[in-house]
């Protein structure tokens, strides 16, 4: 049986012993065999390090989330292969689909991300200029650069596709290179996704590297340069957190791990409500998707007391439609377990389970599956369990890894999040209620143990994306027993790959580190009108004053009167001297804001293609009838896209009056073409 290869120090490597079996979680049969022996595992974070790392150092953030966005088109075109090889993983097509479709999914997130909200840099500011000086010429500012080490990322078995993307994608974007450890259980699919990847030809040389089996040393030879991402049991998360190596270099470890999440039905949903509908269809979704392979699976059903019976009715009915067989058979709505191993682990949690509750739905030792053998497969039933006394621990501390849940019963509010925060920390919750009292008192209740909470009802149910769906845009991650990390999570996610340092020093360094304009620095005037430069010629520090401009009395009734904006402060002389801000009328500030486009803007066609917003704008100088207003523009941050014919330009102004003091500041946003060379 052929053995999967590791993709190391940019080639496949062929392990040098024979490996251990890789088993088919349908028929049991050996599909492959796993073994990582004869890799210098020292050696593959080297090469990340000095091949990887400096690769990616060349890109901008703009460059890597162009590449994330053709990596994962590419990978899209070769799905229905992976669908395939799923299914000797146990999923059904809905759930290859979920997975895969899932994993595409998050790579194109973080590119369309990484373009919005990223510079096209590869220097990311983190929050505004700090002034330490009275004079302004002691500033600093907060950066973030990638750390110039290796992500290694340790996978579970239930999301051979997903898992290693949601991790990757974040690295990759924040131009650190990764390590990809997946689950033996389900490496084969992992390792024909990184073949695909590799075979792109899109990824820079040491960006990616894969290890199919065990990681031998490879925590031995971290830096406090490189990080760890674990997702798998809370027990292998604490014993590789505590690894001397990891605690010495002060490792960054993220852990995923076990997690008893809850779903709340709320008083207000009785049967014969949408909202009933939707908890148990949701219960019923998370019990057999992936045969309830889930870290944000519901694990615990907490329902009124007086509803209980109802909802383990509805529950069983729909469970009857649920067919348990081949995934590879359209009729079958649940596959296999991930293996016998783990099919024994869930029976064993099921034992412990039975000592607080009875089993309601489901036999363990006879059931019926389609189209397989239930003895050679990882198979098991759906698993509804009943718990009448709500205080016993076991629902609360026992995880079954499979299509287990447990309904309990609440009496108050109160003991509904008792009950939620009795996780002991979970990646998500979900409470299905149409009251917003009841949402608001259990949200804010339990939200320091839940790491995501999904209000679920009428209103909303047909766009969510429901209780198990993990968010690229989203923290995926939880405290306490969920491990106390946090996975994906937007800019977040991208944050944590890189070191945030502060710089102070005075504007003009500051500018130059930061590739922004810092008030203080250095402008850098010519003859030629910031608007009338194309994107190529123009630099930050380009900056023009204009002449003078008298704000009129008749110019701010005018105004009052044009746009309705009638506010005593600018109609009334004797109520606007009232006023503790004002001497008297003044000019509304929209109207100071319109007469400094009308002194800064050139108006004959040229590069400036459109002005598409202002942000920080404040009113700092009130502005009277008879003041003189003059305009500076500097060129603040230059962005060019890099799938567009022009880029976006973020421009300093400063309006003052003519005592030198700033009437209003803001930033003007501009979209201007490409095109050009630097001119005087």
């Amino acid at each position: 049986m052929a053995a999967l290869r590791s993709y190391v120090n940019g080639d496949w490597h062929v392990p040098a012993d024979d490996g251990v079996p890789l088993r088919d979680a349908v028929t049991g049969a050996e599909i492959a065999r796993i073994s990582t022996a004869g890799i210098d595992m020292a050696g593959v974070l080297d090469y990340g390090r000095s091949t990887g790392g400096p690769a990616l150092a060349e890109l901008t953030f703009h460059q890597r989330a162009a590449l994330l966005k053709a990596l994962a088109s590419h990978l899209r075109e070769h799905r229905e292969e992976l669908y395939g090889l799923a299914h000797r993983a146990g999923a059904t097509l809905g759930d290859a689909k979920f997975d895969i479709d899932g994993g595409i999914g998050v790579l194109f997130s973080y590119s369309s991300k990484g373009r919005r909200e990223l510079p096209n840099s590869t220097v990311y500011v983190d929050g505004p200029v700090e002034p330490l000086s009275k004079g302004g010429t002691f500033v600093a500012q907060h950066v973030c650069t990638p750390l110039q080490g290796v992500a290694v990322q340790i996978n579970a078995f239930n999301f051979p596709v997903w898992g290693p993307l949601e991790k990757f994608a974040p690295a990759f974007l924040a131009g650190v290179p990764s390590v990809i450890k997946p689950a033996s259980q389900s490496a084969h699919l992992t390792h024909r996704l990184v073949e695909l990847m590799v075979e792109s030809g899109l990824l820079p040389a040491g960006s990616l590297q894969l290890i199919c089996g065990s990681t031998g040393d490879l925590l031995d030879h971290l830096t406090d340069q490189d990080q760890v991402a674990f997702t798998g049991s809370a027990a292998t998360g604490r014993k590789l957190r505590s690894h001397p190596v990891v605690n010495a270099q002060s490792v960054r470890f993220n852990v995923e791990a076990d997690s008893l999440n809850c779903s709340i039905l709320g008083p207000d949903a009785e049967p014969g409500t949408p909202e009933f509908d939707l908890f148990v269809k949701q219960l019923v979704t998370e019990m057999t998707v992936k045969a309830g392979q889930k870290c944000t699976a519901i694990r615990r059903a907490l329902v009124p007391a007086a509803q209980i019976d109802a909802v383990v009715a509805a529950a069983k009915e729909r469970l009857n439609k649920v067919v348990v067989g081949d995934p590879a058979d359209p009729d079958v709505r649940m596959g296999a377990l991930a293996g016998l191993e783990q099919r024994e682990e869930v029976l064993r949690s099921l034992k412990s389970l039975l000592e607080a509750g009875e089993l309601v739905y489901g036999d363990p030792d006879h059931f019926e599956v389609t189209g397989a053998d239930a003895v050679a497969g990882a198979f098991l039933p759906p698993l509804l369990v009943r718990c009448t006394d709500p205080d016993r621990p076991e629902p609360h501390e026992v995880e079954a890894f499979g299509p287990v849940s447990t309904v309990l019963p609440y009496e108050t509010t109160e003991q509904a999040i008792a009950l939620a925060r009795r996780g002991a920390g979970s990646l998500a919750g979900s409470v299905v209620t149409a009251d917003p009292e009841f949402a608001r008192q259990v949200v804010l209740g339990a939200a320091s143990r839940h790491g995501r909470l999904l209000v679920l009802n009428r209103d909303n149910a047909a766009e969510s994306t429901g209780h198990g769906s993990p968010m690229p845009q989203l923290v995926h991650g939880g405290p306490g027993r969920a491990g106390g990390g946090e996975e994906m999570g937007g800019i977040r996610g991208v944050l944590h790959h890189m070191q945030r340092t502060a710089v102070q020093a005075d504007p003009g360094v500051l500018t130059a580190v930061t590739g922004q304009w810092v008030a203080g620095a250095e402008r850098r005037s010519s003859e030629v009108h910031p608007f009338r430069k194309h994107l190529g010629e123009l630099r930050v520090g380009h900056s023009v004053v204009t002449a003078p401009r008298v704000v009129t009395l008749d110019d701010v009734e005018h105004f009052a009167e044009f746009t309705g904006d009638t506010f005593y402060a600018h109609t009334d002389e004797d109520a606007a001297a009232a006023n503790p801000f004002f001497e008297g009328r003044v000019a509304h500030g929209y109207l100071v804001v319109s007469f400094a486009a009308g002194l800064f803007v050139d108006p004959a066609p040229g590069p400036v293609l459109a002005n598409y917003g202002l942000e920080n704008l404040r009113f700092l100088t009130p502005t009277y009838p008879g003041d003189e207003i003059t305009v500076t523009i500097t060129a603040k941050q230059i962005i060019p896209r890099v799938d567009a014919e022009h880029g976006e330009v973020r421009w300093d102004v400063d309006v003052t009056n003519q005592d030198g003091a700033s009437v209003a500041k803001y930033d003007v946003l501009t979209l201007v073409a490409k095109g050009g060379e630097e001119q005087a």
